[in-house]
């Protein structure tokens, strides 16, 4: 009798090597955004991708906001082809993030998504920097 975790048998492991190594390739966690910046080891833009309103509500220290609809050539202007952006999003029921990665990598930048968003970042207790006078929402754009 097999259980419903091992009714569909795992891949090989230099299957399972290949895929994990490739995902970390496409993603971060909050975490690692929150001890770089600690450390002061920044070596790339952080974006939040949700609107001007969601972002002043509450955002990441040290995030810029640029809603993916506005990534355009260019709105990125002055960023180098080299640039590594790491874009967020409300949180994992929010696909803006992954909208404003196909932009962004379509422009011909690197680009990392961080799991979890802003949800991700306060389940681990991390504080959210507010501009004053901002109302909480949503605010996926």
């Amino acid at each position: 009798m097999t259980s419903l975790v091992s009714h569909t048998p795992a891949a090989l492991p230099s299957v399972a090597l290949m895929h994990f190594s490739n995902r970390l390739a496409f993603e971060t966690d909050c975490s690692d955004v929150y001890h770089s910046q600690l450390s002061g080891q920044v070596d790339y833009v952080l974006v939040d991708v949700r609107s001007a309103e969601a972002f002043a509500a509450g955002h990441i220290p040290g995030a810029i906001n640029l809603p993916q609809r506005s990534l355009t050539r260019e709105g990125l202007a002055g960023y180098g082809a080299d640039t590594l952006f790491v874009v967020y999003c409300a949180g994992p029921h929010c696909n803006g993030v992954h909208r404003a990665a196909v932009r962004l990598a379509a422009l011909g930048f690197k680009v990392k998504e961080m799991l979890g968003g802003i949800t991700g970042w306060l389940d681990e207790g991390f504080a959210l920097s507010v501009q004053e006078g901002a109302s909480l929402s949503c605010g996926c754009a």
